[in-house]
């Protein structure tokens, strides 16, 4: 289970703190343009150290690919790459070994594999989401062609959240700062509280809200295969992702029917519908409208304050982070959902056009 999507497909391998972090892309369509100064600003804007609210971990990111792309164009043959790792610091995870950090993955993993990388969590590290972002630029560059943009943003830091809708934003406003938040009075009050719990040895949670715009009708296979279920799917094999919801989510619990039907009218020969509670996919299929969603992610789980855990013979002990970690994943993990969500999309495209 080391492989995402069905005709774009990524496989993706690595550990945190081994040589590297890769993937091989199959299915990808031929005569892409690989703009590299695009892909580098999408790994730059997931890699570590860009600001004081990330970890300081200091890794360039830069691709190599090694296959699939000839002449600055993808031939549709497998694309493969890898990035190097470059500044691992293995030695803070010496004390780790034979002990169970609470809310990690080290337990499962010891019980699922009955052995562990203990080095920054080996596999189940958020570096992994490297190759995904890689692929997800790729994926971006194939849907221009088609018209369809993606575009996500952090809407909430803990109890600061943005209370109108994206309709209020544009994806030009959310590179300007580092919260990655598009409202600047809102990111001044996230970015002070992600300060707060970071000086406490803390971290906090957040929900990203994504946007797909230009997406077709017809994208989404039911029973099983249902366009939203496939999109949350994606987010919640995202490290930290806890919730998924898309239109208007839970809220939709909150209406009766007769108000929260989006009903259709006929726009100079285009069907459109007159509201959009539905979130762009009706019956598990896309419906032209925009696609929108949010994600929820939990507080990152290492937190430099003395816990109480067991050790790997189950004995009792106290456990205290060291190393550098991010105090709140969201400014990070905002290209990692649109990479997944591009990924999806151009997939369910893919698998639309071979019909």
């Amino acid at each position: 289970m080391n492989s995402f999507g069905n005709i774009f497909r990524l496989t993706s391998f690595g550990e945190s703190h081994g040589p590297g972090i890769g993937g091989v892309i199959d299915g990808c369509p031929p005569g892409i343009e690989v703009d590299m100064a695009f892909i580098r600003q999408e790994l730059d804007r997931r890699k570590p150290g860009q600001s004081k609210i990330t970890t300081p971990r200091r890794e360039e990111d830069e691709v190599q690919f090694l296959s699939g792309i000839y002449e600055g164009q993808t031939t549709g043959t497998p694309i493969g790459f890898i990035v190097w790792n470059k500044q691992q610091h293995s030695a803070d995870y010496d004390d780790i070994e034979r002990l169970y950090r609470p809310s990690h993955a080290d337990y499962t993993y010891q019980v699922k594999y009955g052995l562990r990388d203990p080095r920054g969590g080996g596999r189940s590290s958020a570096r992994e989401t490297v190759a995904r972002c890689v692929a997800g630029a790729i994926a971006k560059l194939a849907l221009r062609a088609y018209g369809i943009s993606v575009w996500a943003y952090t809407s909430q830091v803990g109890a600061v959240r943005l209370e109108g809708t994206y309709k209020e934003y544009s994806p030009g406003m959310v590179e300007e700062n580092a919260v990655r938040c598009p409202d600047p009075a809102k990111a001044i009050e996230m970015e002070k509280l992600i300060r707060e719990v970071q000086s406490e040895g803390d971290t906090i949670g957040g929900v990203i809200t994504c946007i797909a715009q230009g997406v077709p009708p017809g994208l989404g296979e039911p029973v099983f295969g249902k366009l939203h279920a496939a999109l949350g799917h994606a987010m919640l094999t995202i490290n930290a992702a806890k919730g998924f919801e898309y239109g208007d989510g839970f809220s939709s619990a909150l209406y009766r029917g007769s108000a929260h039907n989006d009903t259709f009218f006929d726009d100079h020969g285009k069907i459109q519908t007159r509201t959009n509670h539905s979130g762009g996919i009706q019956g598990g299929i896309s419906n032209g409208q925009d696609i929108y969603f949010r994600v929820a992610f939990k507080p990152v789980a290492t937190v430099l304050m003395t816990q109480e855990t067991v050790t790997v013979e189950g004995e009792d002990t106290l456990f205290k982070a060291r190393g550098r970690h991010d105090p709140c994943v969201l400014p990070r993990a905002v290209p990692i959902v649109e990479a997944m969500t591009a990924i999806t999309l151009l997939d369910y495209l893919l698998i639309q056009k071979a019909k």
